[in-house]
């Protein structure tokens, strides 16, 4: 498997696309800072929700209201920084996959992206009954207090990613 992943990384990289990209002394560093701005725009609305539901902010907006307003902008930023997370992956696919900076990132992505899929299956179900008050339960705040932590491991992760080179 770890053979025919790496080929993979391998072929991915020397497309012509990654290969354009990677060696453009312009795009790349666009494609980059469109990702950043993608990340800060996740992360930032996560954020809101996140500190909503520890009570800390918004006390007397319902978690629900809350949690409609963002996620739709929420969802948009990270069709952004999917795409262009791809894109700069493709351009670096080789170098990638010997990167355990990139490795935990991507460990952290599933873990992430688990959390809110456990929360809205779970606990929020039940938000009518709570999402008036203004702290939310401890299942809640403890969804918050992973999803602040993880993105925040993610940001560093991808920090990293730089120096392990």
């Amino acid at each position: 498997m770890s053979a025919s992943l790496l080929q993979f990384c391998q072929w991915l990289n020397d497309t012509g696309p990654a290969t354009a990209l990677r060696e453009s002394k312009y795009m790349f560093p666009i494609v980059e800072s469109v990702h950043t701005l993608a990340i800060t725009l996740v992360v930032g609305t996560v954020a809101i929700l996140d500190l909503r539901l520890l009570g800390l902010i918004l006390k007397k907006e319902p978690v629900s209201k809350v949690a409609n307003q963002i996620l739709p902008v929420t969802w948009k930023g990270f069709v952004v920084m999917a795409i262009s997370g791809l894109a700069l992956f493709a351009a670096e696919a080789a170098k990638s996959y010997h990167n355990p900076a990139f490795r935990f990132k991507l460990i952290l992505l599933a873990l992430v992206g688990l959390n809110p899929l456990i929360f809205h299956f779970t606990i929020y179900k039940t938000v009518d009954q709570w999402g008036g008050a203004p702290r939310a339960p401890g299942r809640a705040r403890l969804a918050a207090v992973l999803s602040l932590s993880l993105w925040s491991a993610i940001v560093i992760a991808g920090r990293a990613i730089a120096y392990f080179n």
